[in-house]
């Protein structure tokens, strides 16, 4: 008789060593599986169970910053007794992939995709037609630190580390995968089978692309994405800096260094926001991201700063950026989606 580690364990089991490095093998879950003393349809049962409660978002890409495609984040200012209509119409686009209300006077903060900046912008106009409300436009202009994949046993994120540019951005013949890898692997036996089918590709060739993408920086990691809500770190804020052009990039690098900042980059600054400097927190609670900002705005030296804090108070919508669905494999899974 075998005997299983606790659910709660399990699941961390499942989750935490697996946000990178995920098997590219053509039975990854039977690999999973073999130390837990698990077979694959087991694993398969679990990871199921996780996806359904909310815990598991996919197992999949996290494509580095300029891989392709187009992304932007935006921001609206919302009348307080408008903003649950004005986030429902928002979040109804495709191409919006996650919507926040957070604390300050701009209030509504999402994030749009496409497959160029020309859809994005299409998007946006769209979004202020239906609404009748401006969006600020807050384009990403250098990366210091994106990294939501972090050790969930821990308050919060403890790892420090710059992030680049993808260092070979995507051939257009490789993103039909990219579309299949940014959707998700498919929960079965031998998930990369079916990439390689919709793709007329052979296996060796999707898990060799893979690979090859991480070993390039195209790809930042390849494997779980949580959502970190529903595993208790209910609380994230975003401080927002007005920085001197020239200190810039010196603020930027110091913030990557800090344990506990999950995201920091230079954005550029829009009509009426002056804010160009960015930095998030994500953590079990209030208390412990304060004094995680607190930390990362003395380190930085950014104390003297124009700043603002922004929690996050509701989540209307959190999902995989679609950059590259529209190539997706006509009978593919991501082409449905």
């Amino acid at each position: 008789m075998r005997i299983h580690p606790p659910e709660q364990a399990l699941d961390l089991a499942l989750l935490n060593p697996w946000q990178r490095g995920f098997p590219l093998l053509p039975e990854p879950f039977a690999a999973i599986g073999a130390p837990l003393g698990l077979g694959a349809a087991e694993v398969l049962a679990h990871y199921a169970r996780l996806q359904r409660e909310g815990t598991l978002s996919r197992i999949g890409a996290v494509f580095a910053p300029g891989a392709g495609g187009a992304s932007l984040l935006a921001a609206m200012a919302v009348p307080p007794e408008r903003l649950e209509a004005v986030a429902a119409s928002v979040s109804s686009h495709a191409g919006v992939n996650h919507n926040y209300e957070r604390e300050h006077t701009t209030n509504l903060w999402f994030v749009a995709t496409g497959r160029d900046d020309a859809q994005v912008e299409q998007l946006l106009r769209k979004i202020e037609a239906d609404t009748g409300l401006p969006v600020l436009r807050l384009p990403m202009l250098r990366p210091y630190r994106i990294d939501t994949g972090f050790d969930l046993r821990a308050s919060q994120s403890q790892a420090t580390g710059a992030t680049h540019w993808a260092a070979t951005p995507l051939q257009p013949h490789e993103q039909p995968l990219a579309a299949l890898a940014e959707h998700g692997l498919p929960l079965t036996e031998r998930p990369y089978d079916l990439w390689a089918g919709q793709l007329g590709q052979s296996v060796d060739a999707v898990l060799a692309q893979l690979q090859r993408w991480l070993t390039q920086r195209t790809l930042a990691r390849f494997g779980v994405v949580v959502r970190h809500h529903e595993l208790g770190y209910t609380a994230n804020a975003m401080t927002v800096f007005d920085v001197p052009d020239s200190a810039v990039d010196a603020c930027g690098e110091a913030l990557a260094q800090v344990p506990g900042v999950t995201l920091a980059y230079q954005r550029a600054r829009a009509p009426g926001w002056r804010y160009n400097l960015y930095c998030m927190v994500h953590g079990r609670d209030r208390q412990a991201v304060r004094a995680t900002v607190a930390q990362a705005t003395a380190q930085a030296g950014l104390a003297s700063r124009p700043q603002a804090l922004l929690f996050s108070l509701r989540r209307f919508k959190q999902t995989g950026a679609r950059r590259f669905a529209h190539l997706a494999p006509s009978n593919s899974i991501a082409a449905s989606a």
